[in-house]
């Protein structure tokens, strides 16, 4: 069984080669990014990985089917990037990684709110240059504060619990279930209206669905509680990215802290750092001191890179023996 891995990077090459020893495929690894023209390196490879700012709609999908392709085995658990249709109609099964230690994500959401809230990165930048004066330092204590957790899944959850050992009250928002775990904590589950109106600090846990796009938008943002903090480590297209300048400008928006952002695509993952940034918004949220911007690195850590490795290799198995698992449907 030949497998390409598309946006590769050397963790990618050392976490999957360990985890093939288990299963000992052929695997290429391609640092191009995977759209309709680069399809044809993945000519005769019977299985292609994506990775999240990967291309994979309909036009990608047809020249990798013409090319051999009939699985799509990503290594990420969101799938907005992969047109489902098309898929299912070429016959080609889409599988992803469900979960991958959730501590990872939930964890860097949490350290960006405390170095958001303790200014730690203008901190450290003042003691690098000698100045150890606190003028323009002062947080505020996360205990007894409120916090909006919107999606409540494994990550939302875990999330939860690390800001209830704070002692913060917990609001939810979620379309499902609610959690009997969370409820237990004494989260309450509130309308996302409710919540955007109560919470000191808002983060976002939820996938990338028709109907979560621009969930937050410049509407939302106004019925927040003026001065909060927002944090999405869960997908870029959750925030309308233009509606955050005039809030953070007026105030409306206290602090933001994202590891995701719409328009990533192109930008994160790579070194541009010798080139003059080409997306006029990020652009100007980096110039924001209340601001801070990761490049996707949320998931990333040893323990979720293993996992991600061993579920993607899994994935390829079960479908070769014939029993797919974590399989991608098409709604509608």
């Amino acid at each position: 069984m030949r497998i390409i891995l598309f946006s590769s990077r050397q963790y990618d090459n050392d976490t999957f080669t360990e985890a093939n020893t288990a299963h000992g495929y052929e695997l290429h690894f391609q640092e191009s990014n995977l759209d309709s023209e680069t399809a044809i390196l993945a000519h005769g490879y019977e299985v292609v990985c994506p990775f999240v700012n990967d291309q994979v709609d309909a036009a990608t999908l047809e020249r990798l089917h013409a090319g051999g392709t009939r699985m799509i085995a990503l290594r990420s658990a969101g799938f907005n990037h992969v047109d489902l249709a098309a898929a299912e109609r070429l016959g080609m099964l889409v599988a992803r990684v469900p979960a991958y230690s959730p501590y990872a994500v939930a964890e860097h959401a949490v350290g960006l709110i405390l170095a958001l809230n303790r200014r730690l990165p203008r901190a450290v930048a003042r003691t690098r240059e000698g100045d150890f004066s606190l003028h323009g330092l002062l947080g505020f204590d996360l205990h007894g504060k409120t916090v909006g957790v919107i999606g409540t899944g494994i990550i939302g959850r875990v999330f939860a619990r690390i800001m209830a050992g704070f002692g913060m009250h917990i609001l939810a928002y979620d379309p499902g279930t609610p959690s009997d775990e969370l409820l237990a904590l004494g989260t309450r589950y509130v309308p996302l209206d409710t919540l955007l109106a109560e919470a000191d600090v808002v983060s976002l846990h939820c996938p990338l669905l028709p109907d979560t796009y621009h969930l937050i938008d410049g509407a939302a943002l106004a019925k927040m509680k003026r001065g909060a903090m927002l944090i999405n480590t869960g997908r870029g297209g959750l925030v309308e990215a233009n509606a955050l300048i005039g809030a953070l400008k007026d105030g409306q928006l206290g602090h933001l802290g994202l590891d995701v952002y719409e328009e990533e695509g192109g930008i994160f993952f790579e070194d541009h750092s010798n080139l003059p940034l080409q997306d006029d918004v990020l652009a100007r949220l980096l110039m924001f001191p209340n601001v801070i911007v990761t490049a996707h690195q949320a998931f990333f850590t040893r323990e979720a890179m293993t996992e991600i490795a061993q579920t993607t290799l899994a994935n390829v198995a079960a479908w070769q023996a014939g029993t797919p698992r974590n399989v991608v449907h098409a709604v509608g």
